[in-house]
């Protein structure tokens, strides 16, 4: 397939030096082009370096209040989608335009394409409006209204000729599997047998999993309390439940009282291995924003202690505590120099939730995998290496560490298992969930992923566990 030339012809054409000087016409705040525009914001973001949750807030901030709220929701599911078929959309943009065009429009154009690639079955957008409303987007910018001819050019080739470029993209690893060429190198030596799919289960968007609180209700009852409000919603655990569909969090039947949180299926699995008791002594390492936290002290009456490095962080644990009703101890501190914060009482269990690549939450997290760089990884091993050998002389004799990361990657889980073990010649490692894939409804576990005990006593081992990446071991002093 070659270039379009029709592009190449209006990038700087004469028509488009005069279209620059006609007066750019406002974008109606909630239309596709608003939305279009404010993605691609966010997109140049994240290139940069930023976090999409920030890089969001930050757009979100930039615009007239009113305008933010009615496109939101819009502008937030353009910018997930775009990171998830970044690769795909770039090596488009690529093929398709010569000379590379200026940074806004660039990102708007694979903020359309992200949105053009399903096909028309499965499309949020019919094609002829995210093409209007793109174009409409980079017009209304008094700085870029050159730009449309190629805006127009770019998509309408993208529509005529969809089928090939796809297929042709399929040649690129980036392009077709949407991360870092050294990501996927990553994936497939770490998972030899599953890396393909791994990799497309972090491209669709994780689902909505509930934490019944057990102090307020059980599962099958809060399955009735949503079956009366209409919502469809399945156990996937001892204290899980997937909803069928997103919703907002305003609309889940007794989250604002603390009856259930937002948790996924595979972290929920931290509380459950701590095998926390009534009157045990508890710390939480890594707290922030404390949803495990928050787990812990529905399963048991203990004295719990949260820590959190960063302050701002640690007011999400306080928040996220009050709605649920309960109270915990929080420290602001390094887990890594305890001798700053630790009175010297020994814990009879510490939850190591330890920094991460959080390779095993991309597909909810999808900027993650933009982010990180190849060096990020020894890097974060190091870390989490010295807080775990900081953490252990915490531990009471006969308690009990678990070590925990939301990564799929062994330097980040077995390797630091065995480390630890080696080191700490009084720890004994007990069982534990070990390095669990990330599975989607509907797929078969992959072989070495293991499931909790609550979720083998559900009757929970197959294609209807959904849960992201993790890593778990779990240590006992001698």
């Amino acid at each position: 397939m070659t270039r379009s030339s029709s592009a190449h012809r209006q990038h700087g054409s004469p028509r488009a030096v005069r279209e620059k000087r006609l007066p750019a016409l406002p974008l109606v705040p909630d239309s596709l082009g608003f939305a279009l525009d404010a993605a691609a914001q966010a997109v140049a973001a994240v290139r940069a370096g930023r976090a999409l949750p920030a890089a969001l807030a930050a757009v979100r901030a930039s615009s007239l209040p009113a305008a933010a709220e009615l496109s939101r929701q819009a502008v937030q599911d353009i910018a997930y989608r775009t990171l998830r078929r970044l690769g795909t959309a770039d090596w488009i943009v690529a093929r398709l335009v010569r000379k590379a065009p200026p940074p806004h429009v660039g990102n708007l154009l694979v903020c359309a394409l992200a949105l053009l690639i399903d096909d028309a079955a499965n499309a949020a957008y019919a094609g002829h409006t995210v093409v209007d409303q793109a174009v409409h987007a980079v017009g209304a910018r008094r700085d870029l209204a050159f730009a449309k001819a190629l805006v127009n050019a770019v998509l309408r080739t993208f529509l005529r000729e969809r089928e090939t470029l796809i297929e042709s993209a399929q040649a690129d690893p980036v392009a077709r599997w949407n991360y870092p060429g050294w990501w996927i190198d990553a994936v497939r030596h770490a998972w030899p047998a599953q890396w393909e799919a791994i990799l497309a289960s972090g491209n669709a968007p994780g689902p909505l999993t509930l934490r019944v609180n057990a102090r307020r209700t059980t599962v099958d009852d809060y399955l009735q309390t949503l079956r009366e409000a209409g919502i469809e919603g399945a156990a996937i655990g001892q204290y899980a439940v997937r909803l069928a569909s997103p919703m907002p969090v305003e609309r889940i039947p007794g989250f604002a009282h603390g009856v259930v949180s937002v948790q996924d299926a595979g972290a929920q699995l931290a509380a459950e291995w701590l095998g926390v008791r009534d009157g045990m002594r508890v710390l939480d390492a890594c707290a922030a924003p404390g949803g495990k936290t928050g787990h812990l002290l529905e399963l048991a009456d203990v004295t719990l202690v949260a820590l959190e490095s960063d302050a701002a962080r640690a007011g999400r644990i306080v928040e996220n505590l009050d709605r649920l009703r309960l109270s915990a101890e929080v420290r602001i501190g390094d887990a890594g120099a305890p001798d700053a914060w630790h009175d010297g009482r020994p814990f009879d269990r510490i939850l190591a939730d330890v920094p991460c690549s959080a390779s095993g939450i991309v597909r909810r997290h999808p900027d993650i995998r933009w982010l990180r760089r190849p060096g990020d990884i020894a890097a974060l091993a190091a870390e989490q290496a010295r807080i775990a050998d900081a953490l252990w002389p915490l531990v009471a004799p006969g308690g009990e560490l678990l070590y925990v990361t939301c990564s799929i990657f062994p330097e980040e889980g077995e390797a630091q298992a065995a480390r630890f073990e080696r080191v700490h010649q009084d720890a004994v490692r007990l069982d534990a969930p070990g390095q669990l894939a990330p599975v989607s409804a509907g797929a078969a576990l992959p072989s070495g992923a293991l499931v909790s005990a609550g979720m083998r006593a559900a009757g929970r081992t197959g294609s209807d566990i959904d849960h992201d990446g993790f890593f778990y071991a779990r240590f006992q002093k001698r």
